[in-house]
């Protein structure tokens, strides 16, 4: 271990206790938290409209504060965006997380307080270091470059006079980065925060390829094509070449599963590792805390209140009350002002001593248009199943129905951008049907013997097109993703377009 990742593990040791601590008492934590949210917010406009002075426990406020939508909350939020103070969170909120979301065009407008910088995203972070340095005795993370794969920012004047600050999630955090941690990221922050992608891969190649990187964070996709910049630039045969120190990928946003076996080949080291983090606009929820699993361990002491809505039975219940195996809802309570906000992902415990989840899919993401009930996690495991069987890998795919018509039956249809093409179109259509089979019982219902759905159909899309696609919608990097499933043809209809125009 080098003497600055020594210093660095001494700091964040004191940090472990705290973690042990939210891992043993996740509940009372929990209990806390929603009594300081309350306590602290009973003078805005929320607070006095649903009596928070008034709410003694979880009870209370459950049968009293409406869960909702973000387009059910957008009234509260435009009034924020307005300039007027007060009105969900006693500070004055002035950066705000700008998300494309992954169920329609439409921004999203996430407020994004102080407080749950310094205390929740900010805190997380430090702590997902101290559970890694705990983990990795001959570790050497700050002997070197922490290359981060950001947003873009933008400035906009809404409403008043004095500017507020939207941005993607990784772009609010960059910019307010305490100084230590400004020390060992790179690139410098305006060639980090470059609108136009194409041009920032490519500088971002350059100065990288000449630095010690010992880690990177970001989405996988935008990594893989990093990585393949630097190696075209340096005329490399893998990236240990140009970073030899390369220890860790910390990923989020979007499954690691389909990407494991390309990231293998782009970096073949028995000691690279690979983290996954839940770091959305709207909080840092968990972060792995052990290497032998996939499941994260959830953040209790952060500023967040969680509470969970069962997608079968749809009952809403907080952290004591949640059973494993199930599949919940996310439903977040934050110190930015977000009360009882249905965040549109869904999870599901893997354990309750600690608490760990694994994300399982979006609310609005999945195909059911023939009762098949197909969600991301069925859809994700599927693909690497597949791809491992057939030795190839994807960058992006999104799939949807092709609906009944005459004497036509229904199927899914999926759009698969390859990085190396099966060998056999036909027989991986097979293999992602057998695992889909093996993964969802009610898909494996409707496909029985092709009474209901026809094995799905694939069209393969040429390098590039799903970029295209994001472009098109201003939506190219940072924390935006394609949409992996959808229960219509909007995303598969709007990409033959693309298609057909070049």
């Amino acid at each position: 271990m080098g003497m600055l990742t020594l210093g660095a593990k001494l700091y964040l040791s004191s940090r472990n206790r705290k973690v042990d601590n939210f891992r043993k008492n996740p509940i009372d934590l929990q209990k806390k938290i929603l009594k300081k949210l309350l306590l602290f917010s009973k003078k805005t406009s929320y607070g006095i409209r649903y009596s928070f002075n008034n709410l003694i426990n979880y009870k209370d406020f459950s049968e009293s504060v409406p869960i909702v939508n973000y387009e059910e909350f957008y009234p509260e939020i435009k009034k924020v965006l307005s300039g007027e103070e007060n009105v969900l969170w006693p500070e004055k909120i002035k950066w705000f997380a700008k998300s494309s979301g992954t169920t329609n065009d439409k921004s999203k407008f996430i407020p994004v307080s102080q407080t749950a910088l310094n205390h929740g995203h900010y805190k997380a972070g430090i702590d997902m270091l101290s559970i890694y340095l705990s983990n990795h005795n001959s570790s050497n993370l700050f002997d070197g470059k922490s290359l981060a794969l950001g947003g873009s920012k933008q400035i906009n004047p809404i409403g008043n006079a004095e500017r507020l600050f939207t941005g993607d999630i990784s772009a609010v955090l960059m910019k307010n980065l305490p100084f230590w941690a400004r020390l060992f990221r790179t690139p410098s922050l305006d060639v980090a925060m470059m609108p136009e992608w194409e041009n920032k891969l490519k500088k971002m190649a350059l100065i990288t390829s000449k630095q010690n990187i010992t880690n990177i964070s970001g989405v996988p996709t935008w990594t893989i094509v990093l990585i393949k910049e630097i190696l075209k630039t340096t005329k490399s045969q893998n990236i240990l070449e140009v970073w030899p120190n390369l220890e860790l990928f910390i990923h989020g946003a979007v499954s690691f599963q389909p990407y494991k076996d390309l990231f293998r080949e782009l970096i073949p080291s028995n000691r690279m590792r690979y983290l996954e983090t839940y770091n959305a606009s709207e909080g840092f929820f968990a972060v792995q805390d052990n290497p032998g699993k996939e499941e994260m361990l959830l953040f209790t002491d952060h500023g967040i209140f969680y509470e969970f809505e069962n997608t079968e039975t749809k009952e809403v219940v907080d952290l004591s009350n949640v059973n494993v195996g199930s599949n919940y809802a996310l439903i977040i309570t934050t110190n930015s002002g977000l009360w009882r906000y249905r965040i549109g992902d869904t999870i599901r415990f893997y354990s309750v001593n600690p608490y760990r989840i694994k994300i399982s899919g979006r609310t609005k993401h999945f195909i059911n248009a023939f009762g098949e009930e197909l969600i991301i996690e069925n859809a994700d495991t599927a693909m690497e199943l597949a791809c491992k069987k057939h030795k190839t890998s994807v960058y992006n795919y999104t799939a949807g129905p092709i609906y009944i018509s005459g004497n036509k039956k229904g199927r899914h249809e999926w759009f698969i951008e390859f990085l190396s093409p099966p060998k056999n179109l036909k027989d991986f259509a097979h293999s992602l049907d057998t695992e889909l089979k093996n993964l969802n019982s009610d898909y494996e219902a409707k496909r029985y013997k092709d009474l209901a759905l026809e094995i799905p159909q694939i069209k393969i899309l040429h390098s590039g097109t799903f970029d295209k696609w994001l472009k098109k919608k201003n939506m190219l990097g940072g924390q935006n993703k394609i949409p992996r499933l959808a229960n219509n043809r909007k995303y598969l209809d709007d990409i033959l377009k693309i298609i057909s125009n070049v």
